[in-house]
C-alpha cells in the first residue's frame, strides 16, 4: 500500500535551505534510472537493476504516487525520499497488523556526503507530522549500512528491534513528533 490516506497529493513543493521536495516530473526519468542501475545505490537494497530493461519498464514520468518526493537540487533530481505504509506481512511493527508509516531514501552517489538526505528527510518528516500528527513513522535498514544507520541517528530514530531479513540483519526504529528532540 502506498497510500497515506487522507493526504492531498502532491502537497506544494517544500523548499529547504538548499533542496526542493517536489513531485516527480518527465525530467527525472533519466535519474531514477540511475538510482535503479546504480550498484553503490543498490548495495543495501538489492542488486541493480539492468539498465536496458529499466530504459523500457520506467514510465516517462517515474515516481508519480503518493508518498515518494523528488529531491530537487538547483534543477536536477538528486534522490528521493519516500513516506509509505510498511506492509503488515513483514518483520518490524509497533503494532501488529498496523502499516506504519515508512520513511525511504535513496541518493544518486554524487549526492553523498553532502547533508543532503539529512536535510531532506527532516523536512518530509516535519511535513508528515504537520499533516498527520502524532503518526509515528518508522525506518528499517541494514545494520552493515553504517552511512544509514548514522542518518537514522541524526533525525532522532530510535532502536525497536533487530531482525533478520534478506539474508542480513536489519535495525528497525520509530521517530515520532512528540518525541523530545535529542
Amino acid at each position: 500500500m502506498t497510500e497515506l490516506g487522507p493526504v492531498a497529493w502532491p502537497p506544494a513543493p517544500i523548499k529547504t535551505d538548499r533542496l526542493v521536495l517536489r513531485e516527480s516530473e518527465g525530467r527525472d526519468r533519466a535519474a531514477f534510472i540511475e538510482l535503479f542501475a546504480s550498484p553503490e545505490v543498490r548495495t543495501y537494497l538489492g542488486c541493480p537493476m539492468p539498465r536496458d530493461e529499466l530504459e523500457r519498464a520506467v514510465p516517462e514520468v517515474p515516481g508519480r504516487r503518493p508518498g515518494l518526493f523528488v529531491i530537487d537540487l538547483e534543477g536536477s533530481m538528486i534522490g528521493t525520499v519516500t513516506l509509505d505504509r510498511r506492509d503488515a506481512e513483514r518483520q518490524g511493527h509497533l503494532r501488529p497488523d498496523v502499516e506504519e508509516a515508512e520513511l525511504g531514501y535513496m541518493f544518486l552517489p554524487q549526492a553523498w556526503g553532502c547533508g543532503y538526505a539529512a536535510e531532506a528527510c527532516a523536512s518530509a518528516l516535519d511535513w508528515f507530522a504537520d499533516t498527520l500528527p502524532d503518526e509515528p513513522v518508522v525506518l528499517c535498514t541494514q545494520t552493515a549500512n553504517k552511512r544509514s544507520m548514522r542518518l537514522a541517528a541524526k533525525l532522532g530514530f530510535t532502536e525497536v528491534e533487530r531482525f533478520q531479513e534478506y539474508g542480513a540483519e536489519q535495525w528497525f526504529g520509530v521517530w515520532s513528533s512528540a518525541a523530545p528532540p535529542r
